[in-house]
C-alpha cells in the first residue's frame, strides 16, 4: 500500500484496539488492565520473524504491519486483538502524511 495505491478493500481483519489502564491490586500497587478503545477494520501483514531470550527461554517473535483508516488516537503502547491473537503496537505512522490511513508496527505476543 504505497501512497498512491491505497485500497480500502484490503482492510478485511476486524481488530479490537485496547489501551492500558492501571487498577489497584489490593497490595498498594497497580495491576495493568486492558480496556477496549476502538474496533476497526485493518490489514495485518507479517514482515519479519526472529527469536529472543525471554525469562531464560528462547521465544519466537513475529513482526507485523497493521494498516487501518486514519485515526489520530492510536499510539504505541496499545495492543490489537484479532481472533485470539495479541499484537503489541510499537509505533504508528501516517506514511504519506495525507491522513488517509495509518500503519502500525507491531509484534505478536506468544502464548
Amino acid at each position: 500500500m504505497s501512497g498512491g495505491g491505497f485500497d480500502p478493500g484490503l482492510l478485511r481483519h476486524r481488530l479490537v484496539i485496547e489501551s492500558a489502564a492501571g487498577a489497584p491490586d489490593g497490595a498498594g500497587g497497580e495491576a495493568v488492565t486492558w480496556d477496549t478503545f476502538a474496533t476497526v477494520w485493518a490489514r495485518i501483514a507479517p514482515t519479519a520473524s526472529g527469536e529472543e531470550i525471554v525469562a531464560g527461554h528462547l521465544s519466537g517473535i513475529v513482526s507485523h504491519t497493521i494498516t487501518m483508516r486514519y485515526r489520530a488516537d492510536i499510539a504505541g503502547g496499545m495492543r490489537a486483538l484479532h481472533r485470539g491473537r495479541i499484537f503489541r503496537i510499537l509505533v504508528v505512522t501516517d506514511p504519506d502524511e495525507r491522513r488517509r490511513y495509518i500503519v502500525a508496527k507491531a509484534e505478536e505476543e506468544g502464548p
